[in-house]
């Protein structure tokens, strides 16, 4: 049987599920497809394109229904989804944060926040820093939450899960920061 690109997507997730980004290669990965690894090649041309589709499924699964509202509300809610969207696999994080890094996909993010942050009326040139500046934020918050759980649940570490989270009060001293600046009349220059 013949597999398709969604069923090697498909597989590909569980497989980092299970085991890890580091344990997800092309020969792993065509064994559990029952494939040759040089198989794969006919949907994906390299390895990192393969992880970039992988991350670009784990974004869409995540979506949540698009929220109106002021630009920080927006954000907000970008912010939030990619969050849980990453938390909700094994290395999430780290794949994601590593294919936009290579500027190879998971760019969805980057987009929501930056028309969210340009229905604000932000000064154009504020709206790309800002908008990485938020990614920034969330991909280094949710790889330490991620890690930790992670450490914690394979006995690396002895500290217990977390309790809670910070991650809704760092995120909202980074958008206060960005309307101090715009308030401050400040652009991206300045």
């Amino acid at each position: 049987m013949r597999n398709s690109r969604g069923d090697v997507v498909d597989r590909a997730i569980a497989v980092l599920d299970a085991y890890g980004l580091a344990d997800l290669s092309m020969r792993r990965l065509g064994a559990e497809l029952g494939v040759q690894p040089s198989a794969l090649y006919h949907h994906f041309a390299n390895k990192q394109l393969l992880l970039a589709a992988v991350a670009d499924e784990l974004l869409a699964r995540g979506v949540r229904p698009a929220g109106g509202g002021s630009w920080d509300v927006q954000v907000v809610a970008v912010c939030g989804g990619l969050r849980d969207a990453m938390l909700a696999y094994r290395d999430g994080a780290e794949l994601v944060a590593t294919v936009h890094s290579f500027g190879l996909g998971a760019r969805a993010p980057y987009d929501a926040l930056s028309a969210a942050l340009a229905s604000g009326d932000l000064p154009a040139d504020l709206v790309p820093v800002a908008a990485r500046t938020l990614l920034h934020f969330v991909f280094g918050h949710v790889s330490d939450e991620q890690t930790h759980l992670q450490a914690g649940s394979a006995g690396a570490i002895a500290d217990a899960p977390r309790e809670s989270s910070d991650f809704a009060l760092g995120l909202g001293i980074v958008v206060d920061g960005i309307r101090a600046r715009v308030t401050q009349g400040l652009s991206g220059n300045a």
